[in-house]
């Protein structure tokens, strides 16, 4: 570990004093969303959250799961490599990138490194196939070693019910001085107070609907966004065509599957199998009972639709 490595207890630490010492600061889980690898978050949710526009992530059964589970995975990866581990019970800081910080599941005993335990459902099997893993994963253990100065990092995976993966990554001085480069210029925006340049996901969408949600007010002036939104009717086209040339070739490929299941055609498997879904349907209990109210029954969420309209 570097030697001069800064130890703040978080035993005793309320969980908004946890918060606080967080969202000074860059850590392992926003590692991966501020360059682009976390389909959970984004740069712009990471410094929503840290400036305040956005509330704490909710607990949620998968990351109760998670934390529950984490002392297993570490007795599994110790049962299987025949390592000890301790845990380490505070925020660490590193002089050298004061911008970052890392909160740690385990220490390995006797070797420079550390250990991250993850539990993830068996529905992303598919992503530790030919000894891969998630890239999330990787960047933050890269994350780790550079606030801790270990020499590697260890990952165990545990995938519920089915499988059980380690992985062994070792330090890389580049990939370690990008990432952090990265991690600095981002903290200028949470700095700054200024949201990172808006980059296209889902997850960006709904932050900005749940920021800006509630009555709008007014118009403004867009000045010097013509451009942009010519270029925005443009794609919108482009999409328009490239929807309509994807289901013409869907009705080819089902006219030439006719009532078969299941065609081939070199390294492609076309399938158009038969299913079932069984639908509500609110009208015919109405109907079958006209003095009920469904009313108390239905939720109401508000939003702001965006459009375009050209004069």
């Amino acid at each position: 570990m570097h030697k001069n490595l800064i130890r703040l207890s978080t035993a005793g630490m309320s969980r908004e004093e946890w918060l606080e010492q967080r969202n000074t600061s860059i850590g392992g889980s926003d590692a991966a969303a501020i360059i682009g690898l976390n389909p959970w978050a984004s740069p712009y949710t990471v410094w929503a959250e840290k400036t305040g526009k956005l509330p704490p992530k909710e607990d949620n059964e998968a990351m109760r799961q998670g934390r529950d589970l984490e002392d297993y995975v570490a007795q599994r990866w110790c049962e299987t490599t025949g390592k000890k581990v301790r845990k380490m019970n505070a925020i660490l800081k590193n002089p050298v990138y004061p911008f970052a910080h890392a909160n740690i599941d385990r220490l390995v005993i006797s070797e420079n490194a550390g250990l991250e335990c993850k539990t993830t459902s068996a529905m992303n099997m598919k992503r530790f196939k030919n000894g891969d893993y998630p890239e999330s994963y990787y960047v933050q253990c890269v994350h780790y070693m550079a606030v801790t100065g270990a020499d590697r990092w260890y990952l165990a995976v545990l995938i519920l019910n089915k499988e059980f993966h380690i992985f062994t990554i070792e330090r890389d001085e580049d990939e370690i001085s990008a990432l952090m480069a990265q991690e600095a210029a981002f903290l200028d925006y949470v700095d700054l107070d200024e949201a990172p340049p808006a980059d296209g996901s889902e997850v960006t969408t709904e932050a900005l609907q749940t920021i800006y949600a509630g009555q709008p007010e007014g118009v403004v002036e867009l000045f010097g966004r013509e451009p942009l939104i010519t270029e925005y009717q443009e794609q919108q086209a482009r999409r328009k065509l490239a929807e309509n040339r994807i289901e013409e070739i869907k009705q080819t490929l089902m006219t030439d599957l006719g009532h078969h299941e299941t065609g081939l055609c070199g390294p492609y498997t076309v399938n158009w199998k038969g299913q079932s879904r069984r639908n509500f349907d609110t009208k015919a209990l109405s109907a079958a009972n006209p003095g009920l109210s469904l009313d108390p029954y239905y939720s109401t969420s508000t939003f702001r639709r965006f459009e375009i309209r050209e004069a």
